[in-house]
């Protein structure tokens, strides 16, 4: 077995770089330091660790150019939605310095007998495991959090966004927080999984696949390791009765392709009533026909090629075997003869339960058509998933929408009358086969901390 790996342009096909993999001595020599560094990190004061949260966004704002580079040439991220990626990053350690002080603060209360204090004190070393299509976002969002909760961290990244993986360590450096608090090891899946097994590792957050997130929770849970899962879905939109069928269009088409379609929480089977599903199919199948597909550092680009090659083909795989079991193409759904590994936006319609179209995360621009007999058979159909971190409504009766989004919606977060990403200050996550725990909006702080009490006896 090879132990080098090569990074691939995308959309030249060219190979940008090759390293060479770390083998698991040099990996657990790493989670050493890490912990040596976990035992003097932890007695920093959380006032020195928010002015180090501040220091790496701005150290992020500054390399704004070069981080935006790496994405579009390691993985073929539309330009502009790097530069929205970078802000996020930014943005979101901004947003755990706010917090941190008053989230991580002691709490006194009361008991038979005395008064207790309520402390949040970090566990150690956490592994992070993370993948490619938001190359800085999926570090960024989970690494300060626990940082700034005085926990240190080595991260594993996706083999094809290396370049961006070096590139994150050397802005943790930059911004002033001691070595070997953070550290990215360039080591394969099969590595990883084995520093499960470290005994200095006390954690573990995982974003990736179901199948291969519930290996690694198993495998964690075998050492009473906790760990926060997030692992795709196949979100649902509800075009209801009385949507606005123009907004919905607009914004079922964003949702679908953001990303060139590989986003965990992005908008993939689209559930219309009986009543607009062909005004809303004619409206969407024009719209998506008209996307620009090409270069995606040019500013006109609306979807770049897909990350890898082989994930391309994984894809349509999946439309192939979805026609196959009677699922019936409206647009795309050819790989295209071209350079570059893109993949056309795509709908099928007539989707049903069997199918890859239905029952799993087509991870790339194919949206999914599925026709609803009303309301509730809309509601009914969204929730005929494993999975469940996201989804939407699309309805002008907001009250009903909303109490539709909270009380029977089965997903971690519901987007109504329009779409949008994760936000720092809303929390993050999923439910089902989607996986659990949460980060952003002051919740991933306390993660990975130990809840501790302090009773202290009243002898008087």
């Amino acid at each position: 077995m090879s132990n080098s790996i090569q990074t691939i342009n995308p959309f030249t096909e060219k190979t940008i770089k090759e390293y060479h993999l770390m083998d698991l001595e040099g990996a657990e020599k790493a989670v050493e330091k890490s912990d040596d560094c976990f035992a003097e990190w932890k007695l920093v004061s959380v006032k020195e660790r928010i002015k180090l949260a501040n220091s790496l966004a701005e150290v992020i704002e500054k390399n704004r150019d070069e981080l935006v580079q790496l994405m579009v040439s390691e993985m073929g991220k539309v330009k502009s939605q790097g530069e929205s990626e970078v802000t996020l990053c930014a943005n979101i350690c901004k947003y755990t310095a706010s917090i941190a002080e008053q989230a991580l603060a002691n709490e006194t209360r009361e008991y038979e007998g005395g008064n207790a204090i309520i402390s949040y004190q970090p566990l150690g070393v956490i592994l992070g495991i993370q993948p490619w299509n938001f190359p800085l976002y999926q570090v960024i969002r989970y690494s300060i959090t626990n940082l700034v909760a005085g926990n240190t961290t080595v991260m594993k990244h996706a083999s094809n966004v290396f370049g961006m993986a070096e590139k994150i360590q050397s802005l943790y450096e930059q911004a002033g927080f001691p070595k070997n608090a953070y550290q990215s090891l360039l080591i394969d899946g099969k590595t990883a999984s084995k520093l499960i097994r470290h005994e200095a590792i006390k954690g573990v957050t995982f974003t990736g696949s179901d199948k291969i997130g519930k290996k690694v929770a198993k495998s964690a849970e075998k050492r009473s390791k906790k760990t926060v899962l997030e692992l795709g879905s196949n979100d649902a939109y509800l075009v209801l009765d009385d949507a606005d069928l123009q907004l919905a269009i607009e914004t079922s088409v964003l949702g679908r392709i953001v990303n060139n379609g590989q986003t965990c929480v992005s908008a993939k089977r689209f559930i219309v009533t009986e009543k607009n599903y062909e005004a809303f199919k004619t409206g969407f199948t024009k719209a998506m026909q008209q996307l620009k597909i090409g270069d995606p550092e040019a500013q006109d680009t609306d979807i770049g090629p897909m990350a890898r090659e082989d994930l391309r083909d994984k894809l349509h795989e999946q439309v192939t075997e979805s026609i196959d079991a009677g699922a019936t193409v409206v647009c795309g759904c050819s790989v295209p003869d071209q350079q570059g590994f893109f993949y056309p936006a795509s709908i099928l319609e007539n989707v049903k339960p069997g199918m890859p179209a239905y029952d799993d995360e087509l991870f790339g621009p194919v949206a999914a058509l599925i026709k609803a007999k009303d309301d509730e058979d809309a509601m009914r159909i969204a929730n005929d998933s494993r999975y469940g971190l996201g989804g939407g409504i699309f309805s002008k009766d907001v009250e009903k929408a909303t109490e539709l989004a909270i009380k029977h919606f089965d997903t971690g977060m519901v987007n109504i009358n329009g779409f949008a990403l994760s936000q720092p200050n809303l929390p993050f996550g999923g439910v089902k086969s989607s996986g659990y725990g949460r980060e952003h909006g002051g919740f991933g702080i306390k993660e990975f901390v130990n809840i501790k009490s302090v009773m202290v006896a009243n002898n008087k």
